[in-house]
Order: C-alpha cells, then structure tokens, then sequence
C-alpha cells in the first residue's frame, strides 16, 4: 500500500498493489510538464487507486484524443495520467509518492529528444541538501 499527495496536500491518494513498468521519460511532453528533464512514471492498477481526499481539485488536459494528465488544481502538481485506450491502468507520476516504495526503473525512455544539458551518465556530486556553492 503506497499513499501519495499533491505539493499542497489538497489531493492525496493511496495505491493498492504494485508498480509496473517504471521508467525515466524524457519525451518533450514530460519534461514540459514537469518542467524538468524527464519524469519517471509508474503503472498500477486504476481499480487499485483510491482518492481518499480531493476529488473536487483535480484537474485534467486532454494531450490527445482519448489521454489526459490530471493535476492539482490548486498547485498544479502532477498526478497521473489516464488513456481511454486502456482504462484499466493509470501511469502515476513518481514524484508525488509519499511513501517508499519496493520497484525500481527499469529504463530511461525517449532519449533521442532528452533535453541538451541532461547527461545520463553525469558523474555529478551527490548532496544531502543544498550544493556547497549555497550560502
């Protein structure tokens, strides 16, 4: 069982079962929506995902005919996203999980169009907070 909230924690959810097919996108749909340089996303099971606040602040943006992003109305996070070509799954947006969670990535999608400035295999500094540059 795995619970998750919006930035303002108008919309929380929780999600029984697992997650399939987790994956980094880098598509230019996903980055603009994040607004960062890829997002990762999940699967799980529409019959699995229960609203237990917030009904009334979801948003949505239909992309293409049949597939909708829903979204925090009041702070616009990312929720997930539906396909009626599929009703039976949504793809969660990872980043509004709350809880740790057992599965893993299993790949990096969309590379051809990842953003210029993204190195997948940057051999960055890792820190617990801010970067040391920081005062």
């Amino acid at each position: 069982m795995y619970q998750g909230s919006c930035l303002c924690g108008a919309i929380q959810v929780e999600i029984s079962g697992g997650i399939n097919s987790i994956i980094h996108c880098h598509c230019s749909l996903c980055r603009k929506n994040s607004g960062t340089a890829f997002a990762t996303n999940g699967f799980v099971a529409t019959k699995g995902f229960k609203v237990l606040k917030g009904v009334e602040d979801f948003g949505h943006y239909q992309t293409s005919p049949g597939k909708v992003r829903h979204f925090c109305k009041v702070c616009a996070s990312p929720i997930h996203s539906s396909n009626q070509a599929d009703p039976s799954r949504l793809r969660i947006r990872l980043g509004m999980l709350d809880s740790a969670i057992v599965e893993r990535p299993i790949s990096h999608n969309f590379v051809s169009s990842k953003a210029n400035w993204e190195d997948l295999d940057a051999d960055l500094i890792r820190n617990d907070a801010y970067e040391d540059s920081r005062s």
